[in-house]
C-alpha cells in the first residue's frame, strides 16, 4: 500500500548528477556526422532532445521510422564513443554529495529517473561512487515511453512508495521537466544543459539551481508542501 507520507527526490542522472551533456551531444554528432546529416551540432540537441532516450533521437533527427533493432545498435556506438570521451571527466556537481546526505537525514527517498541506459548508468555512478547511493533506478528499458512523457517518473515514485504529488524532480533537460510535470511532480531546474529563463514555461519549477553548493532539502520540502497538489495528465 502507498505510504503517502513518504517524500522523495527523483534525478535525471546525466546534466543532474554531473556535468555531461556535452559530452553526450558531441558523440551524437559525431555519429550522425558519418550518416551526412547537416545542421546539427551540440547546441540543437541539447535544447531538442536532450534527455530522451535513444530511440527517440535517432527518430527524431534520422530516420523517424528506424528500427528499434537498429536504433539500439546506433545507441550503443553512440555510447561507446561517449565513454571514451568522458572518461576522465565525469566529476559529481558541486554541492551533490552534501546535499545527497542531508537529504538521507531528513529522511527522503531518494530515486533516479534517466534516460541513460543500464551501461551508462553503471559507467557514471561507479565514477561517481554513487553505486549504492538511491532506493530506485529507473531507465527506458524498464517503461513504454520515455520523456517527455511521465511514465519514467511514475514508475521511480512507485518504486519509493511516494505519492507523485511527495515527489521533486530534478531536471536539466525540457523534455524532462515536462514529464515531471506530466508525472504531476514539482521539478527543480539544473542550468547545465539550458539557461534559466528556457525553463520560464513550467509551472512546476520550484527553484532553478546552477548546482547544488546552497541548496537545503528542507527548503525544497516547505515549498513542496506549500504547493496545491498537480493534476496528473
Amino acid at each position: 500500500m502507498l505510504n503517502n507520507n513518504k517524500q522523495a527526490f527523483i534525478f535525471d542522472m546525466d546534466g543532474v548528477l554531473t556535468d555531461n551533456m556535452r559530452f553526450h551531444a558531441d558523440s551524437w554528432v559525431e555519429l550522425f556526422s558519418d550518416f551526412g546529416l547537416q545542421g546539427l551540432d551540440a547546441e540543437r540537441y541539447l535544447v531538442e532532445t536532450a534527455g530522451m532516450k535513444g530511440l527517440d533521437v535517432l527518430r527524431y533527427f534520422l530516420d523517424p521510422q528506424i528500427s528499434e533493432r537498429e536504433a539500439e545498435r546506433l545507441t550503443e556506438l553512440k555510447d561507446f564513443l561517449y565513454r571514451v570521451m568522458s572518461r576522465e571527466r565525469i566529476k559529481a556537481m558541486p554541492g551533490l554529495g552534501g546535499f545527497l546526505d542531508a537529504a538521507e537525514k531528513r529522511g527522503v527517498q531518494l530515486g533516479i529517473g534517466t534516460g541513460a541506459g543500464p551501461k551508462n548508468i553503471e559507467y557514471v555512478l561507479g565514477l561517481l561512487n554513487m553505486t549504492n547511493t538511491f532506493q530506485a533506478i529507473v531507465d527506458p528499458s524498464q517503461v513504454r515511453h520515455g520523456k517527455p512523457e511521465p511514465d519514467i517518473f511514475l514508475r521511480a515514485a512507485s518504486l519509493l512508495n511516494a505519492a507523485p504529488s511527495d515527489c521533486i524532480v530534478f531536471e536539466d533537460a525540457l523534455p524532462g521537466v515536462e514529464a515531471a510535470r506530466k508525472a504531476g511532480m514539482q521539478c527543480v531546474a539544473v542550468t547545465t544543459t539550458n539557461q534559466a529563463d528556457a525553463f520560464s514555461q513550467f509551472d512546476n519549477v520550484l527553484q532553478i539551481i546552477d548546482d547544488f553548493t546552497s541548496l537545503c532539502p528542507d527548503d525544497l520540502l516547505r515549498k513542496l508542501n506549500e504547493k496545491q497538489p498537480m493534476t496528473l495528465l
